[in-house]
């Protein structure tokens, strides 16, 4: 096999890429026929590619890259871990210095009485230990029969069997026999979309009263948990009206049931403060965390659980763990991670700067005529497409045919900027600046109106009739 570098010919590269990887959430054949877009190198919020296009990230990789790319010292906190102790498990009554320096850390940074971790390498494996933490929290409190955990429809909270029950992705529990036993949904507080003749405020109560609603349902003696993103992410940043999050936390607390706050994508800085639960005033017994806790240097994720719940699970032996639980060189560049998310004030320059400047320039999207609403919370943002503004109107096309559309003119303009339907999302690394995010909205602008004279030469600018 030749030597393969970043300056093999992009056409070699995309043609031993469609031969040998497999790509996720990704249709193959069609992708090998385009050819992947090869990335070689990058630097704080911008991407180069194998044609050397430089490209602006918004998206942060995948919500993860909060610290910006090519931050040196988190390449040394690797080295110098690796050469220390390159890994060692958490098994067998063991421990090492940088996962019980992180887990002290986490503990001080998370709110509430959150002060215990149990390490995974992503979200979603953190989220299938959460399962496994809630059933086995009701077991060991003598009720059993706690078993089912309620999600929202549209959520998304991981990819594997067990984290992707919990979300609430139709298109992924179409394949692969999901949801498993024991989860329910309830709808997604997304009022644009689905509120009807409803305020906001209405509608985000009587979303909120759905939780209460499928507790009686499953008869409360048999609910474990409530899981939900403080802001859903990959389900097209839905920002829900102000009522629902003290409803949902009324109902959890009426009835005795956990609540899991899903922070994979809204911890360590997105929403302008360290945790969403803060932005959004939640008082969650367990947390989920991953992305932004090693800016995505190291693959690193875990659940934060209450002093309540650990009490209740340490008093038994919790058969469950992975291989690389709390591994060394994950946690030591997590750590350096927060060193410099506390240091250089990233998280207070979005709430304070950067993040109530991106939300002005952003809403200014909704004077496109192609755009009906625009949502943002620090920096995770989205805006709904729309053929009928005054409607709040979705397409005739097929879902998605639009956001498509509008993708690849983003991509085009070397702006990653990603679709989830009709919505288009973004979430930049922490560190952006004024003067890039000024480039990020000429970029989306710019994609918007071409866009848009696509959707009309294509006649794509009809609504769909209403029910």
């Amino acid at each position: 096999m030749s030597v393969i570098s970043t300056n093999t010919p992009t056409s070699e590269l995309q043609a031993l890429d469609a031969a040998h990887h497999m790509h996720p959430f990704t249709h193959g054949a069609g992708l090998a026929d385009k050819g992947a877009r090869i990335i070689t190198r990058a630097e704080g919020c911008w991407l180069t590619d194998s044609d050397g296009n430089r490209i602006l990230d918004g998206m942060a990789g995948l919500w993860c890259v909060n610290i910006g790319y090519g931050r040196r010292e988190l390449a040394q906190a690797a080295a110098r871990q690796m050469e220390e102790l390159p890994y060692y498990n958490t098994f067998f009554q063991t421990s090492h210095v940088p996962a019980i320096q992180l887990s002290a850390k986490l503990a001080e940074l998370a709110p509430y009485d959150l002060n215990h971790v149990f390490y995974a390498s992503s979200g979603s494996e953190a989220n299938d230990t959460n399962l496994r933490l809630v059933r086995t929290y009701w077991q060991l409190l003598d009720q059993p029969n706690r078993q089912w955990v309620i999600s929202r429809w549209n959520a998304y909270h991981g990819s594997s069997v067990g984290s992707g029950s919990l979300g609430g992705m139709k298109g992924m529990h179409a394949q692969g026999c999901m949801p498993i036993p024991g989860i329910a949904h309830i709808d997604q507080p997304n009022w644009w979309a689905e509120g009807g003749d409803m305020s906001p405020e209405e509608f985000g109560l009587a979303t909120a009263r759905q939780l209460e609603d499928k507790i009686l349902e499953l008869g409360p003696e048999n609910v474990a948990a409530f899981i939900a993103e403080p802001v859903q992410g990959a389900g097209g940043v839905i920002v829900p009206p102000e009522t629902y999050w003290p409803e949902i936390q009324r109902i959890t607390r009426e009835y005795g049931i956990l609540l899991i706050a899903d922070e994979v994508i809204c911890g360590f800085g997105r929403t302008g403060n360290w945790f969403g639960s803060q932005t959004m005033d939640i008082r969650p017994d367990i947390m989920t965390v991953a992305k932004g806790l090693s800016s995505g240097y190291q693959p690193i994720g875990g659940s934060l659980v209450s002093d309540q719940v650990a009490r209740v699970i340490d008093s038994a032996e919790f058969n469950h763990g992975y291989t690389y639980s709390g591994h060394p060189v994950a946690c030591a560049v997590a750590l350096e991670n927060l060193r410099l998310l506390e240091d250089e004030a990233i998280v207070e320059r979005v709430r304070d700067i950067t993040g109530p400047y991106l939300a002005e320039k952003f809403r200014g999207l909704t004077d496109h005529p192609l755009v009906g609403e625009a949502q943002i919370v620090g920096m995770m943002g989205s805006i709904a497409l729309t053929p009928d503004k005054a409607a709040r109107a979705p397409f005739e096309a097929d879902v998605g045919t639009a956001g498509l559309i509008c993708r690849e003119r983003c991509f085009a303009n070397n702006l990653i900027m990603r679709h989830v339907g009709d919505r288009m999302i973004i979430s930049p690394p922490l560190v952006i600046s004024e003067s890039e995010i000024d480039t990020l909205i000429d970029r989306a602008w710019q994609s918007l109106d071409q866009a848009h004279a696509d959707l009309k030469e294509q006649g794509l600018m009809k609504a769909a009739p209403r029910n």
